[in-house]
């Protein structure tokens, strides 16, 4: 096999570990509520999401063009296959550290920033207007629409079941999540699934192994999505506990309302925008506001403090463990 090949062959694979890991890292997103308020059993909520991931992955094409040649422009060659090696690497380790503490951060901006870092240390060049219209700006505001609409979701549930029995309401909105919780798993996959894609579309472009950074093979939306179920299906506990029971106290309508609202926002972003925004920030900023409508206590802000102290961190950290796993890399990818 020639170099060029090799080095292809060893991105790809890094970035179906990062998919892997995005899996149980942020399988959270789509079932934590469901778990908590028991509209679903673990293993059946798993098995959705898994299913709704690889279905979501069909549709996230706009998000995977914008991740292959919107955010950085690489030469093609080995060594720019070595940038987007360690700026992979760079997010799997983000990732790992912060699902060892429980923390639902953002594998999508691990991911950017990871690949970011590695550009800056090769001395590459990043396109910072891409960075800040598709990842800055929707960065902020994605978790202030999330609060603001999960807030207003909450307040009209309240009102138009205000005398409703609240027994029968549970029943049914447990069943209600079942539906919100199948439409947020899709939302994941058409964002989440689809920054692997355009991974791996931009390893065969500086590769040199297609011409155009925007175009995407079938069977990149295929591998992808099987990775991202698989790795959904093995679950990431420590993550669905935090999101699912320490922010606050979800019964099954507030569960409803968090979910519709993230994934109408993943599904705005993904098909309208093509934004590649994080699922982590939106759904939990989204149990934020819902959990604001019952009182601002409610809601344990030292969890939500620790939360978005993850969120800030994400982009520098990936990026500086990017930059060094470059520095190792490179003669690996001369």
């Amino acid at each position: 096999m020639s170099p060029e090949l090799i080095a292809v062959l060893a991105v790809i694979a890094v970035a179906l570990v990062f998919d892997y890991t995005n899996g149980f890292h942020d399988a959270a997103n789509a079932i934590a509520t469901s778990i908590s308020t028991r509209a679903l059993t673990p293993r059946a909520a798993l098995v959705m999401a898994a299913v709704g991931n690889f279905v979501g992955a069909h549709f996230g094409a706009e998000v995977a063009k914008t991740v292959g040649g919107g955010l950085v422009k690489l030469p093609t060659g080995t060594s720019s296959l070595g940038i987007v090696f360690a700026g992979v690497v760079g997010a799997i380790i983000w990732n790992i550290i912060t699902w060892y503490f429980g923390l639902p951060s953002s594998s999508s901006h691990a991911l950017i920033g990871g690949l970011v870092g590695s550009t800056i240390a090769a001395s590459g060049t990043v396109l910072w207007t891409g960075i800040g219209e598709n990842v800055v700006i929707p960065m902020i505001l994605s978790p202030l629409v999330g609060f603001l609409l999960g807030y207003l979701a909450m307040i009209a549930v309240r009102w138009i079941f205000r005398k409703g029995q609240p027994g029968r309401l549970n029943r049914g909105f447990r069943w209600a999540q079942t539906a919100s919780a199948a439409a947020m798993s899709v939302g994941h996959g058409m964002q989440d699934a689809a920054k692997t894609i355009g991974i791996v579309v931009l390893a065969l472009f500086v590769g040199g192994f297609q011409d155009d950074a925007t175009v995407i093979p079938e069977w990149t939306f295929w591998t992808s999505a099987a990775v991202l179920a698989v790795g959904t299906y093995v679950g990431g506990w420590r993550i669905i506990r935090t999101l699912g029971r320490r922010i606050i106290d979800l019964r099954p309508p507030e569960g409803f309302a968090a979910e519709t609202v993230a994934s109408s926002v993943l599904y705005f972003q993904a098909l309208v925008l093509g934004a590649p925004i994080s699922t982590t920030h939106t759904i939990t900023s989204a149990i934020m506001g819902v959990g604001a409508t019952k009182r601002l206590s409610a809601v344990r802000w030292g969890v939500a403090g620790n939360i978005i102290g993850a969120w800030v961190l994400t982009f520098p950290a990936a990026g500086s463990i990017g930059a060094l796993m470059y520095l190792l890399a490179r003669p690996f990818f001369g």
